[in-house]
Parts: structure tokens; C-alpha cells; sequence
């Protein structure tokens, strides 16, 4: 079984897995339109997090694609299950290795339906980034998520565009200098 990351499972990968290959899918974008009320946020102040939404034939979204042995994708799937429990639900895509030489495959996504209970979906990014500025949650301020994988995707895929991202880290870099209540939190930000 093959596991696509395109969020936190770019940085915090919390299962064994044998083998990673940096690549993407298509027809899908990447965009903080999903709240976080169990990881980095709560449900009285919800943060936001990605999820993909349907995009044109031209659309590319780069992660990274674990495999998991076959004697471990039962443990791996119910745990995925219950961390991505905020309203993601599986899905068959086929993955296009970076890598030109490896064939593409099919593998497991998780992504949020837009009729679940914590999708957010669109808003301005100002208004995105205030609320990620704000939002703290059990696994740790909402700024971690967003600075954690914009610095992922500069180190594995430097060549990707994804503007939604980097304008949104950029936003949030911006509040935080604006803020002195949040500034000693500029460090956690890579291109602060």
C-alpha cells in the first residue's frame, strides 16, 4: 500500500513505511479549506489546514508517497484513520513519481469531503492567516503547520508553485512581526 502526504505527513510521519518517493497528482490543489478542531486548533477556536480540492487536467499537487508493508497496513490504516478523523476520508489516486524513470501508480490519499462538519472551504487569505495566527490546538500552534510544510516543499520539491501556500506563509509572517504578543513565535517560520 502506498500513502500520499501533502500535508503533515510531509514532516510528521508517525507509521512505518519502507520506501518515500517525492511526486504529485493531478487535477487536484492544495488549500487551507479544512478546519482543525482536534490537532491545531479546537472547537471553539478551530484552526486550518489542507485538504485538495478538484482543480483542471493542469494541476499538480507535490508530496511525498510512503509505502507501507503489506503486514502493516492494517495498524497504519487505522491509525491514519483516527488522526485524520476530522472529517478526511480515503481516496484512490494515481501518483506521478518526480522521478521520470518510475512508472506511475495508484495509491491511498486522505482528503476532506466538502460536505464533512470541519470543511472550512474558501476565504481570503488575510483572513485565513489571522485565523491561523490564532489558533493553538493539543498538537501545537496553527503557525507550525503552515511555516512546517511550506519549509517542507522548498526542501523536497523547490521547483513546485503553489502560490495558496506560500502567500499564506507570507501573510502569517507578516502578522506575527505585526504582533508583539506573537513575535518570539517568528523563529518557527523559516523565511522570517
Amino acid at each position: 500500500m502506498w500513502v500520499f502526504g501533502y500535508g503533515s505527513l510531509m514532516w510528521k510521519v508517525d507509521f512505518p513505511y519502507i520506501e518515500k518517493i517525492i511526486g504529485y497528482i493531478k487535477n487536484y490543489e492544495r488549500r487551507f479549506y479544512q478546519f482543525s478542531t482536534d490537532h491545531r486548533g479546537t472547537p471553539e477556536n478551530p484552526g486550518r489546514v489542507v485538504t485538495l480540492i478538484p482543480a483542471s487536467e493542469q494541476s499538480m499537487v507535490y508530496g511525498i508517497a510512503y509505502r507501507i508493508k503489506d503486514c502493516d497496513v492494517a495498524n497504519v490504516v487505522k491509525h491514519l484513520d483516527y488522526r485524520e478523523k476530522g472529517g478526511y476520508e480515503r481516496k484512490t489516486v494515481k501518483f506521478y513519481p518526480k522521478d521520470t524513470s518510475v512508472e506511475p501508480f495508484d495509491m491511498t490519499i486522505y482528503l476532506a469531503a466538502h460536505d464533512n462538519p470541519n470543511y472550512a472551504g474558501h476565504a481570503e487569505l488575510d483572513d485565513i492567516a489571522e485565523q491561523v495566527v490564532k489558533s493553538i490546538g493539543p498538537s501545537g500552534p496553527n503557525i507550525d503547520y503552515v511555516c512546517n510544510l511550506a519549509k517542507i516543499m522548498r526542501e523536497v520539491v523547490p521547483e513546485a508553485k503553489d502560490d495558496h501556500l506560500f502567500e499564506l506563509e507570507s501573510k502569517v509572517i507578516k502578522l506575527l512581526k505585526l504582533n508583539d504578543q506573537f513575535k518570539d513565535w517568528l523563529d518557527r517560520c523559516d523565511k522570517a
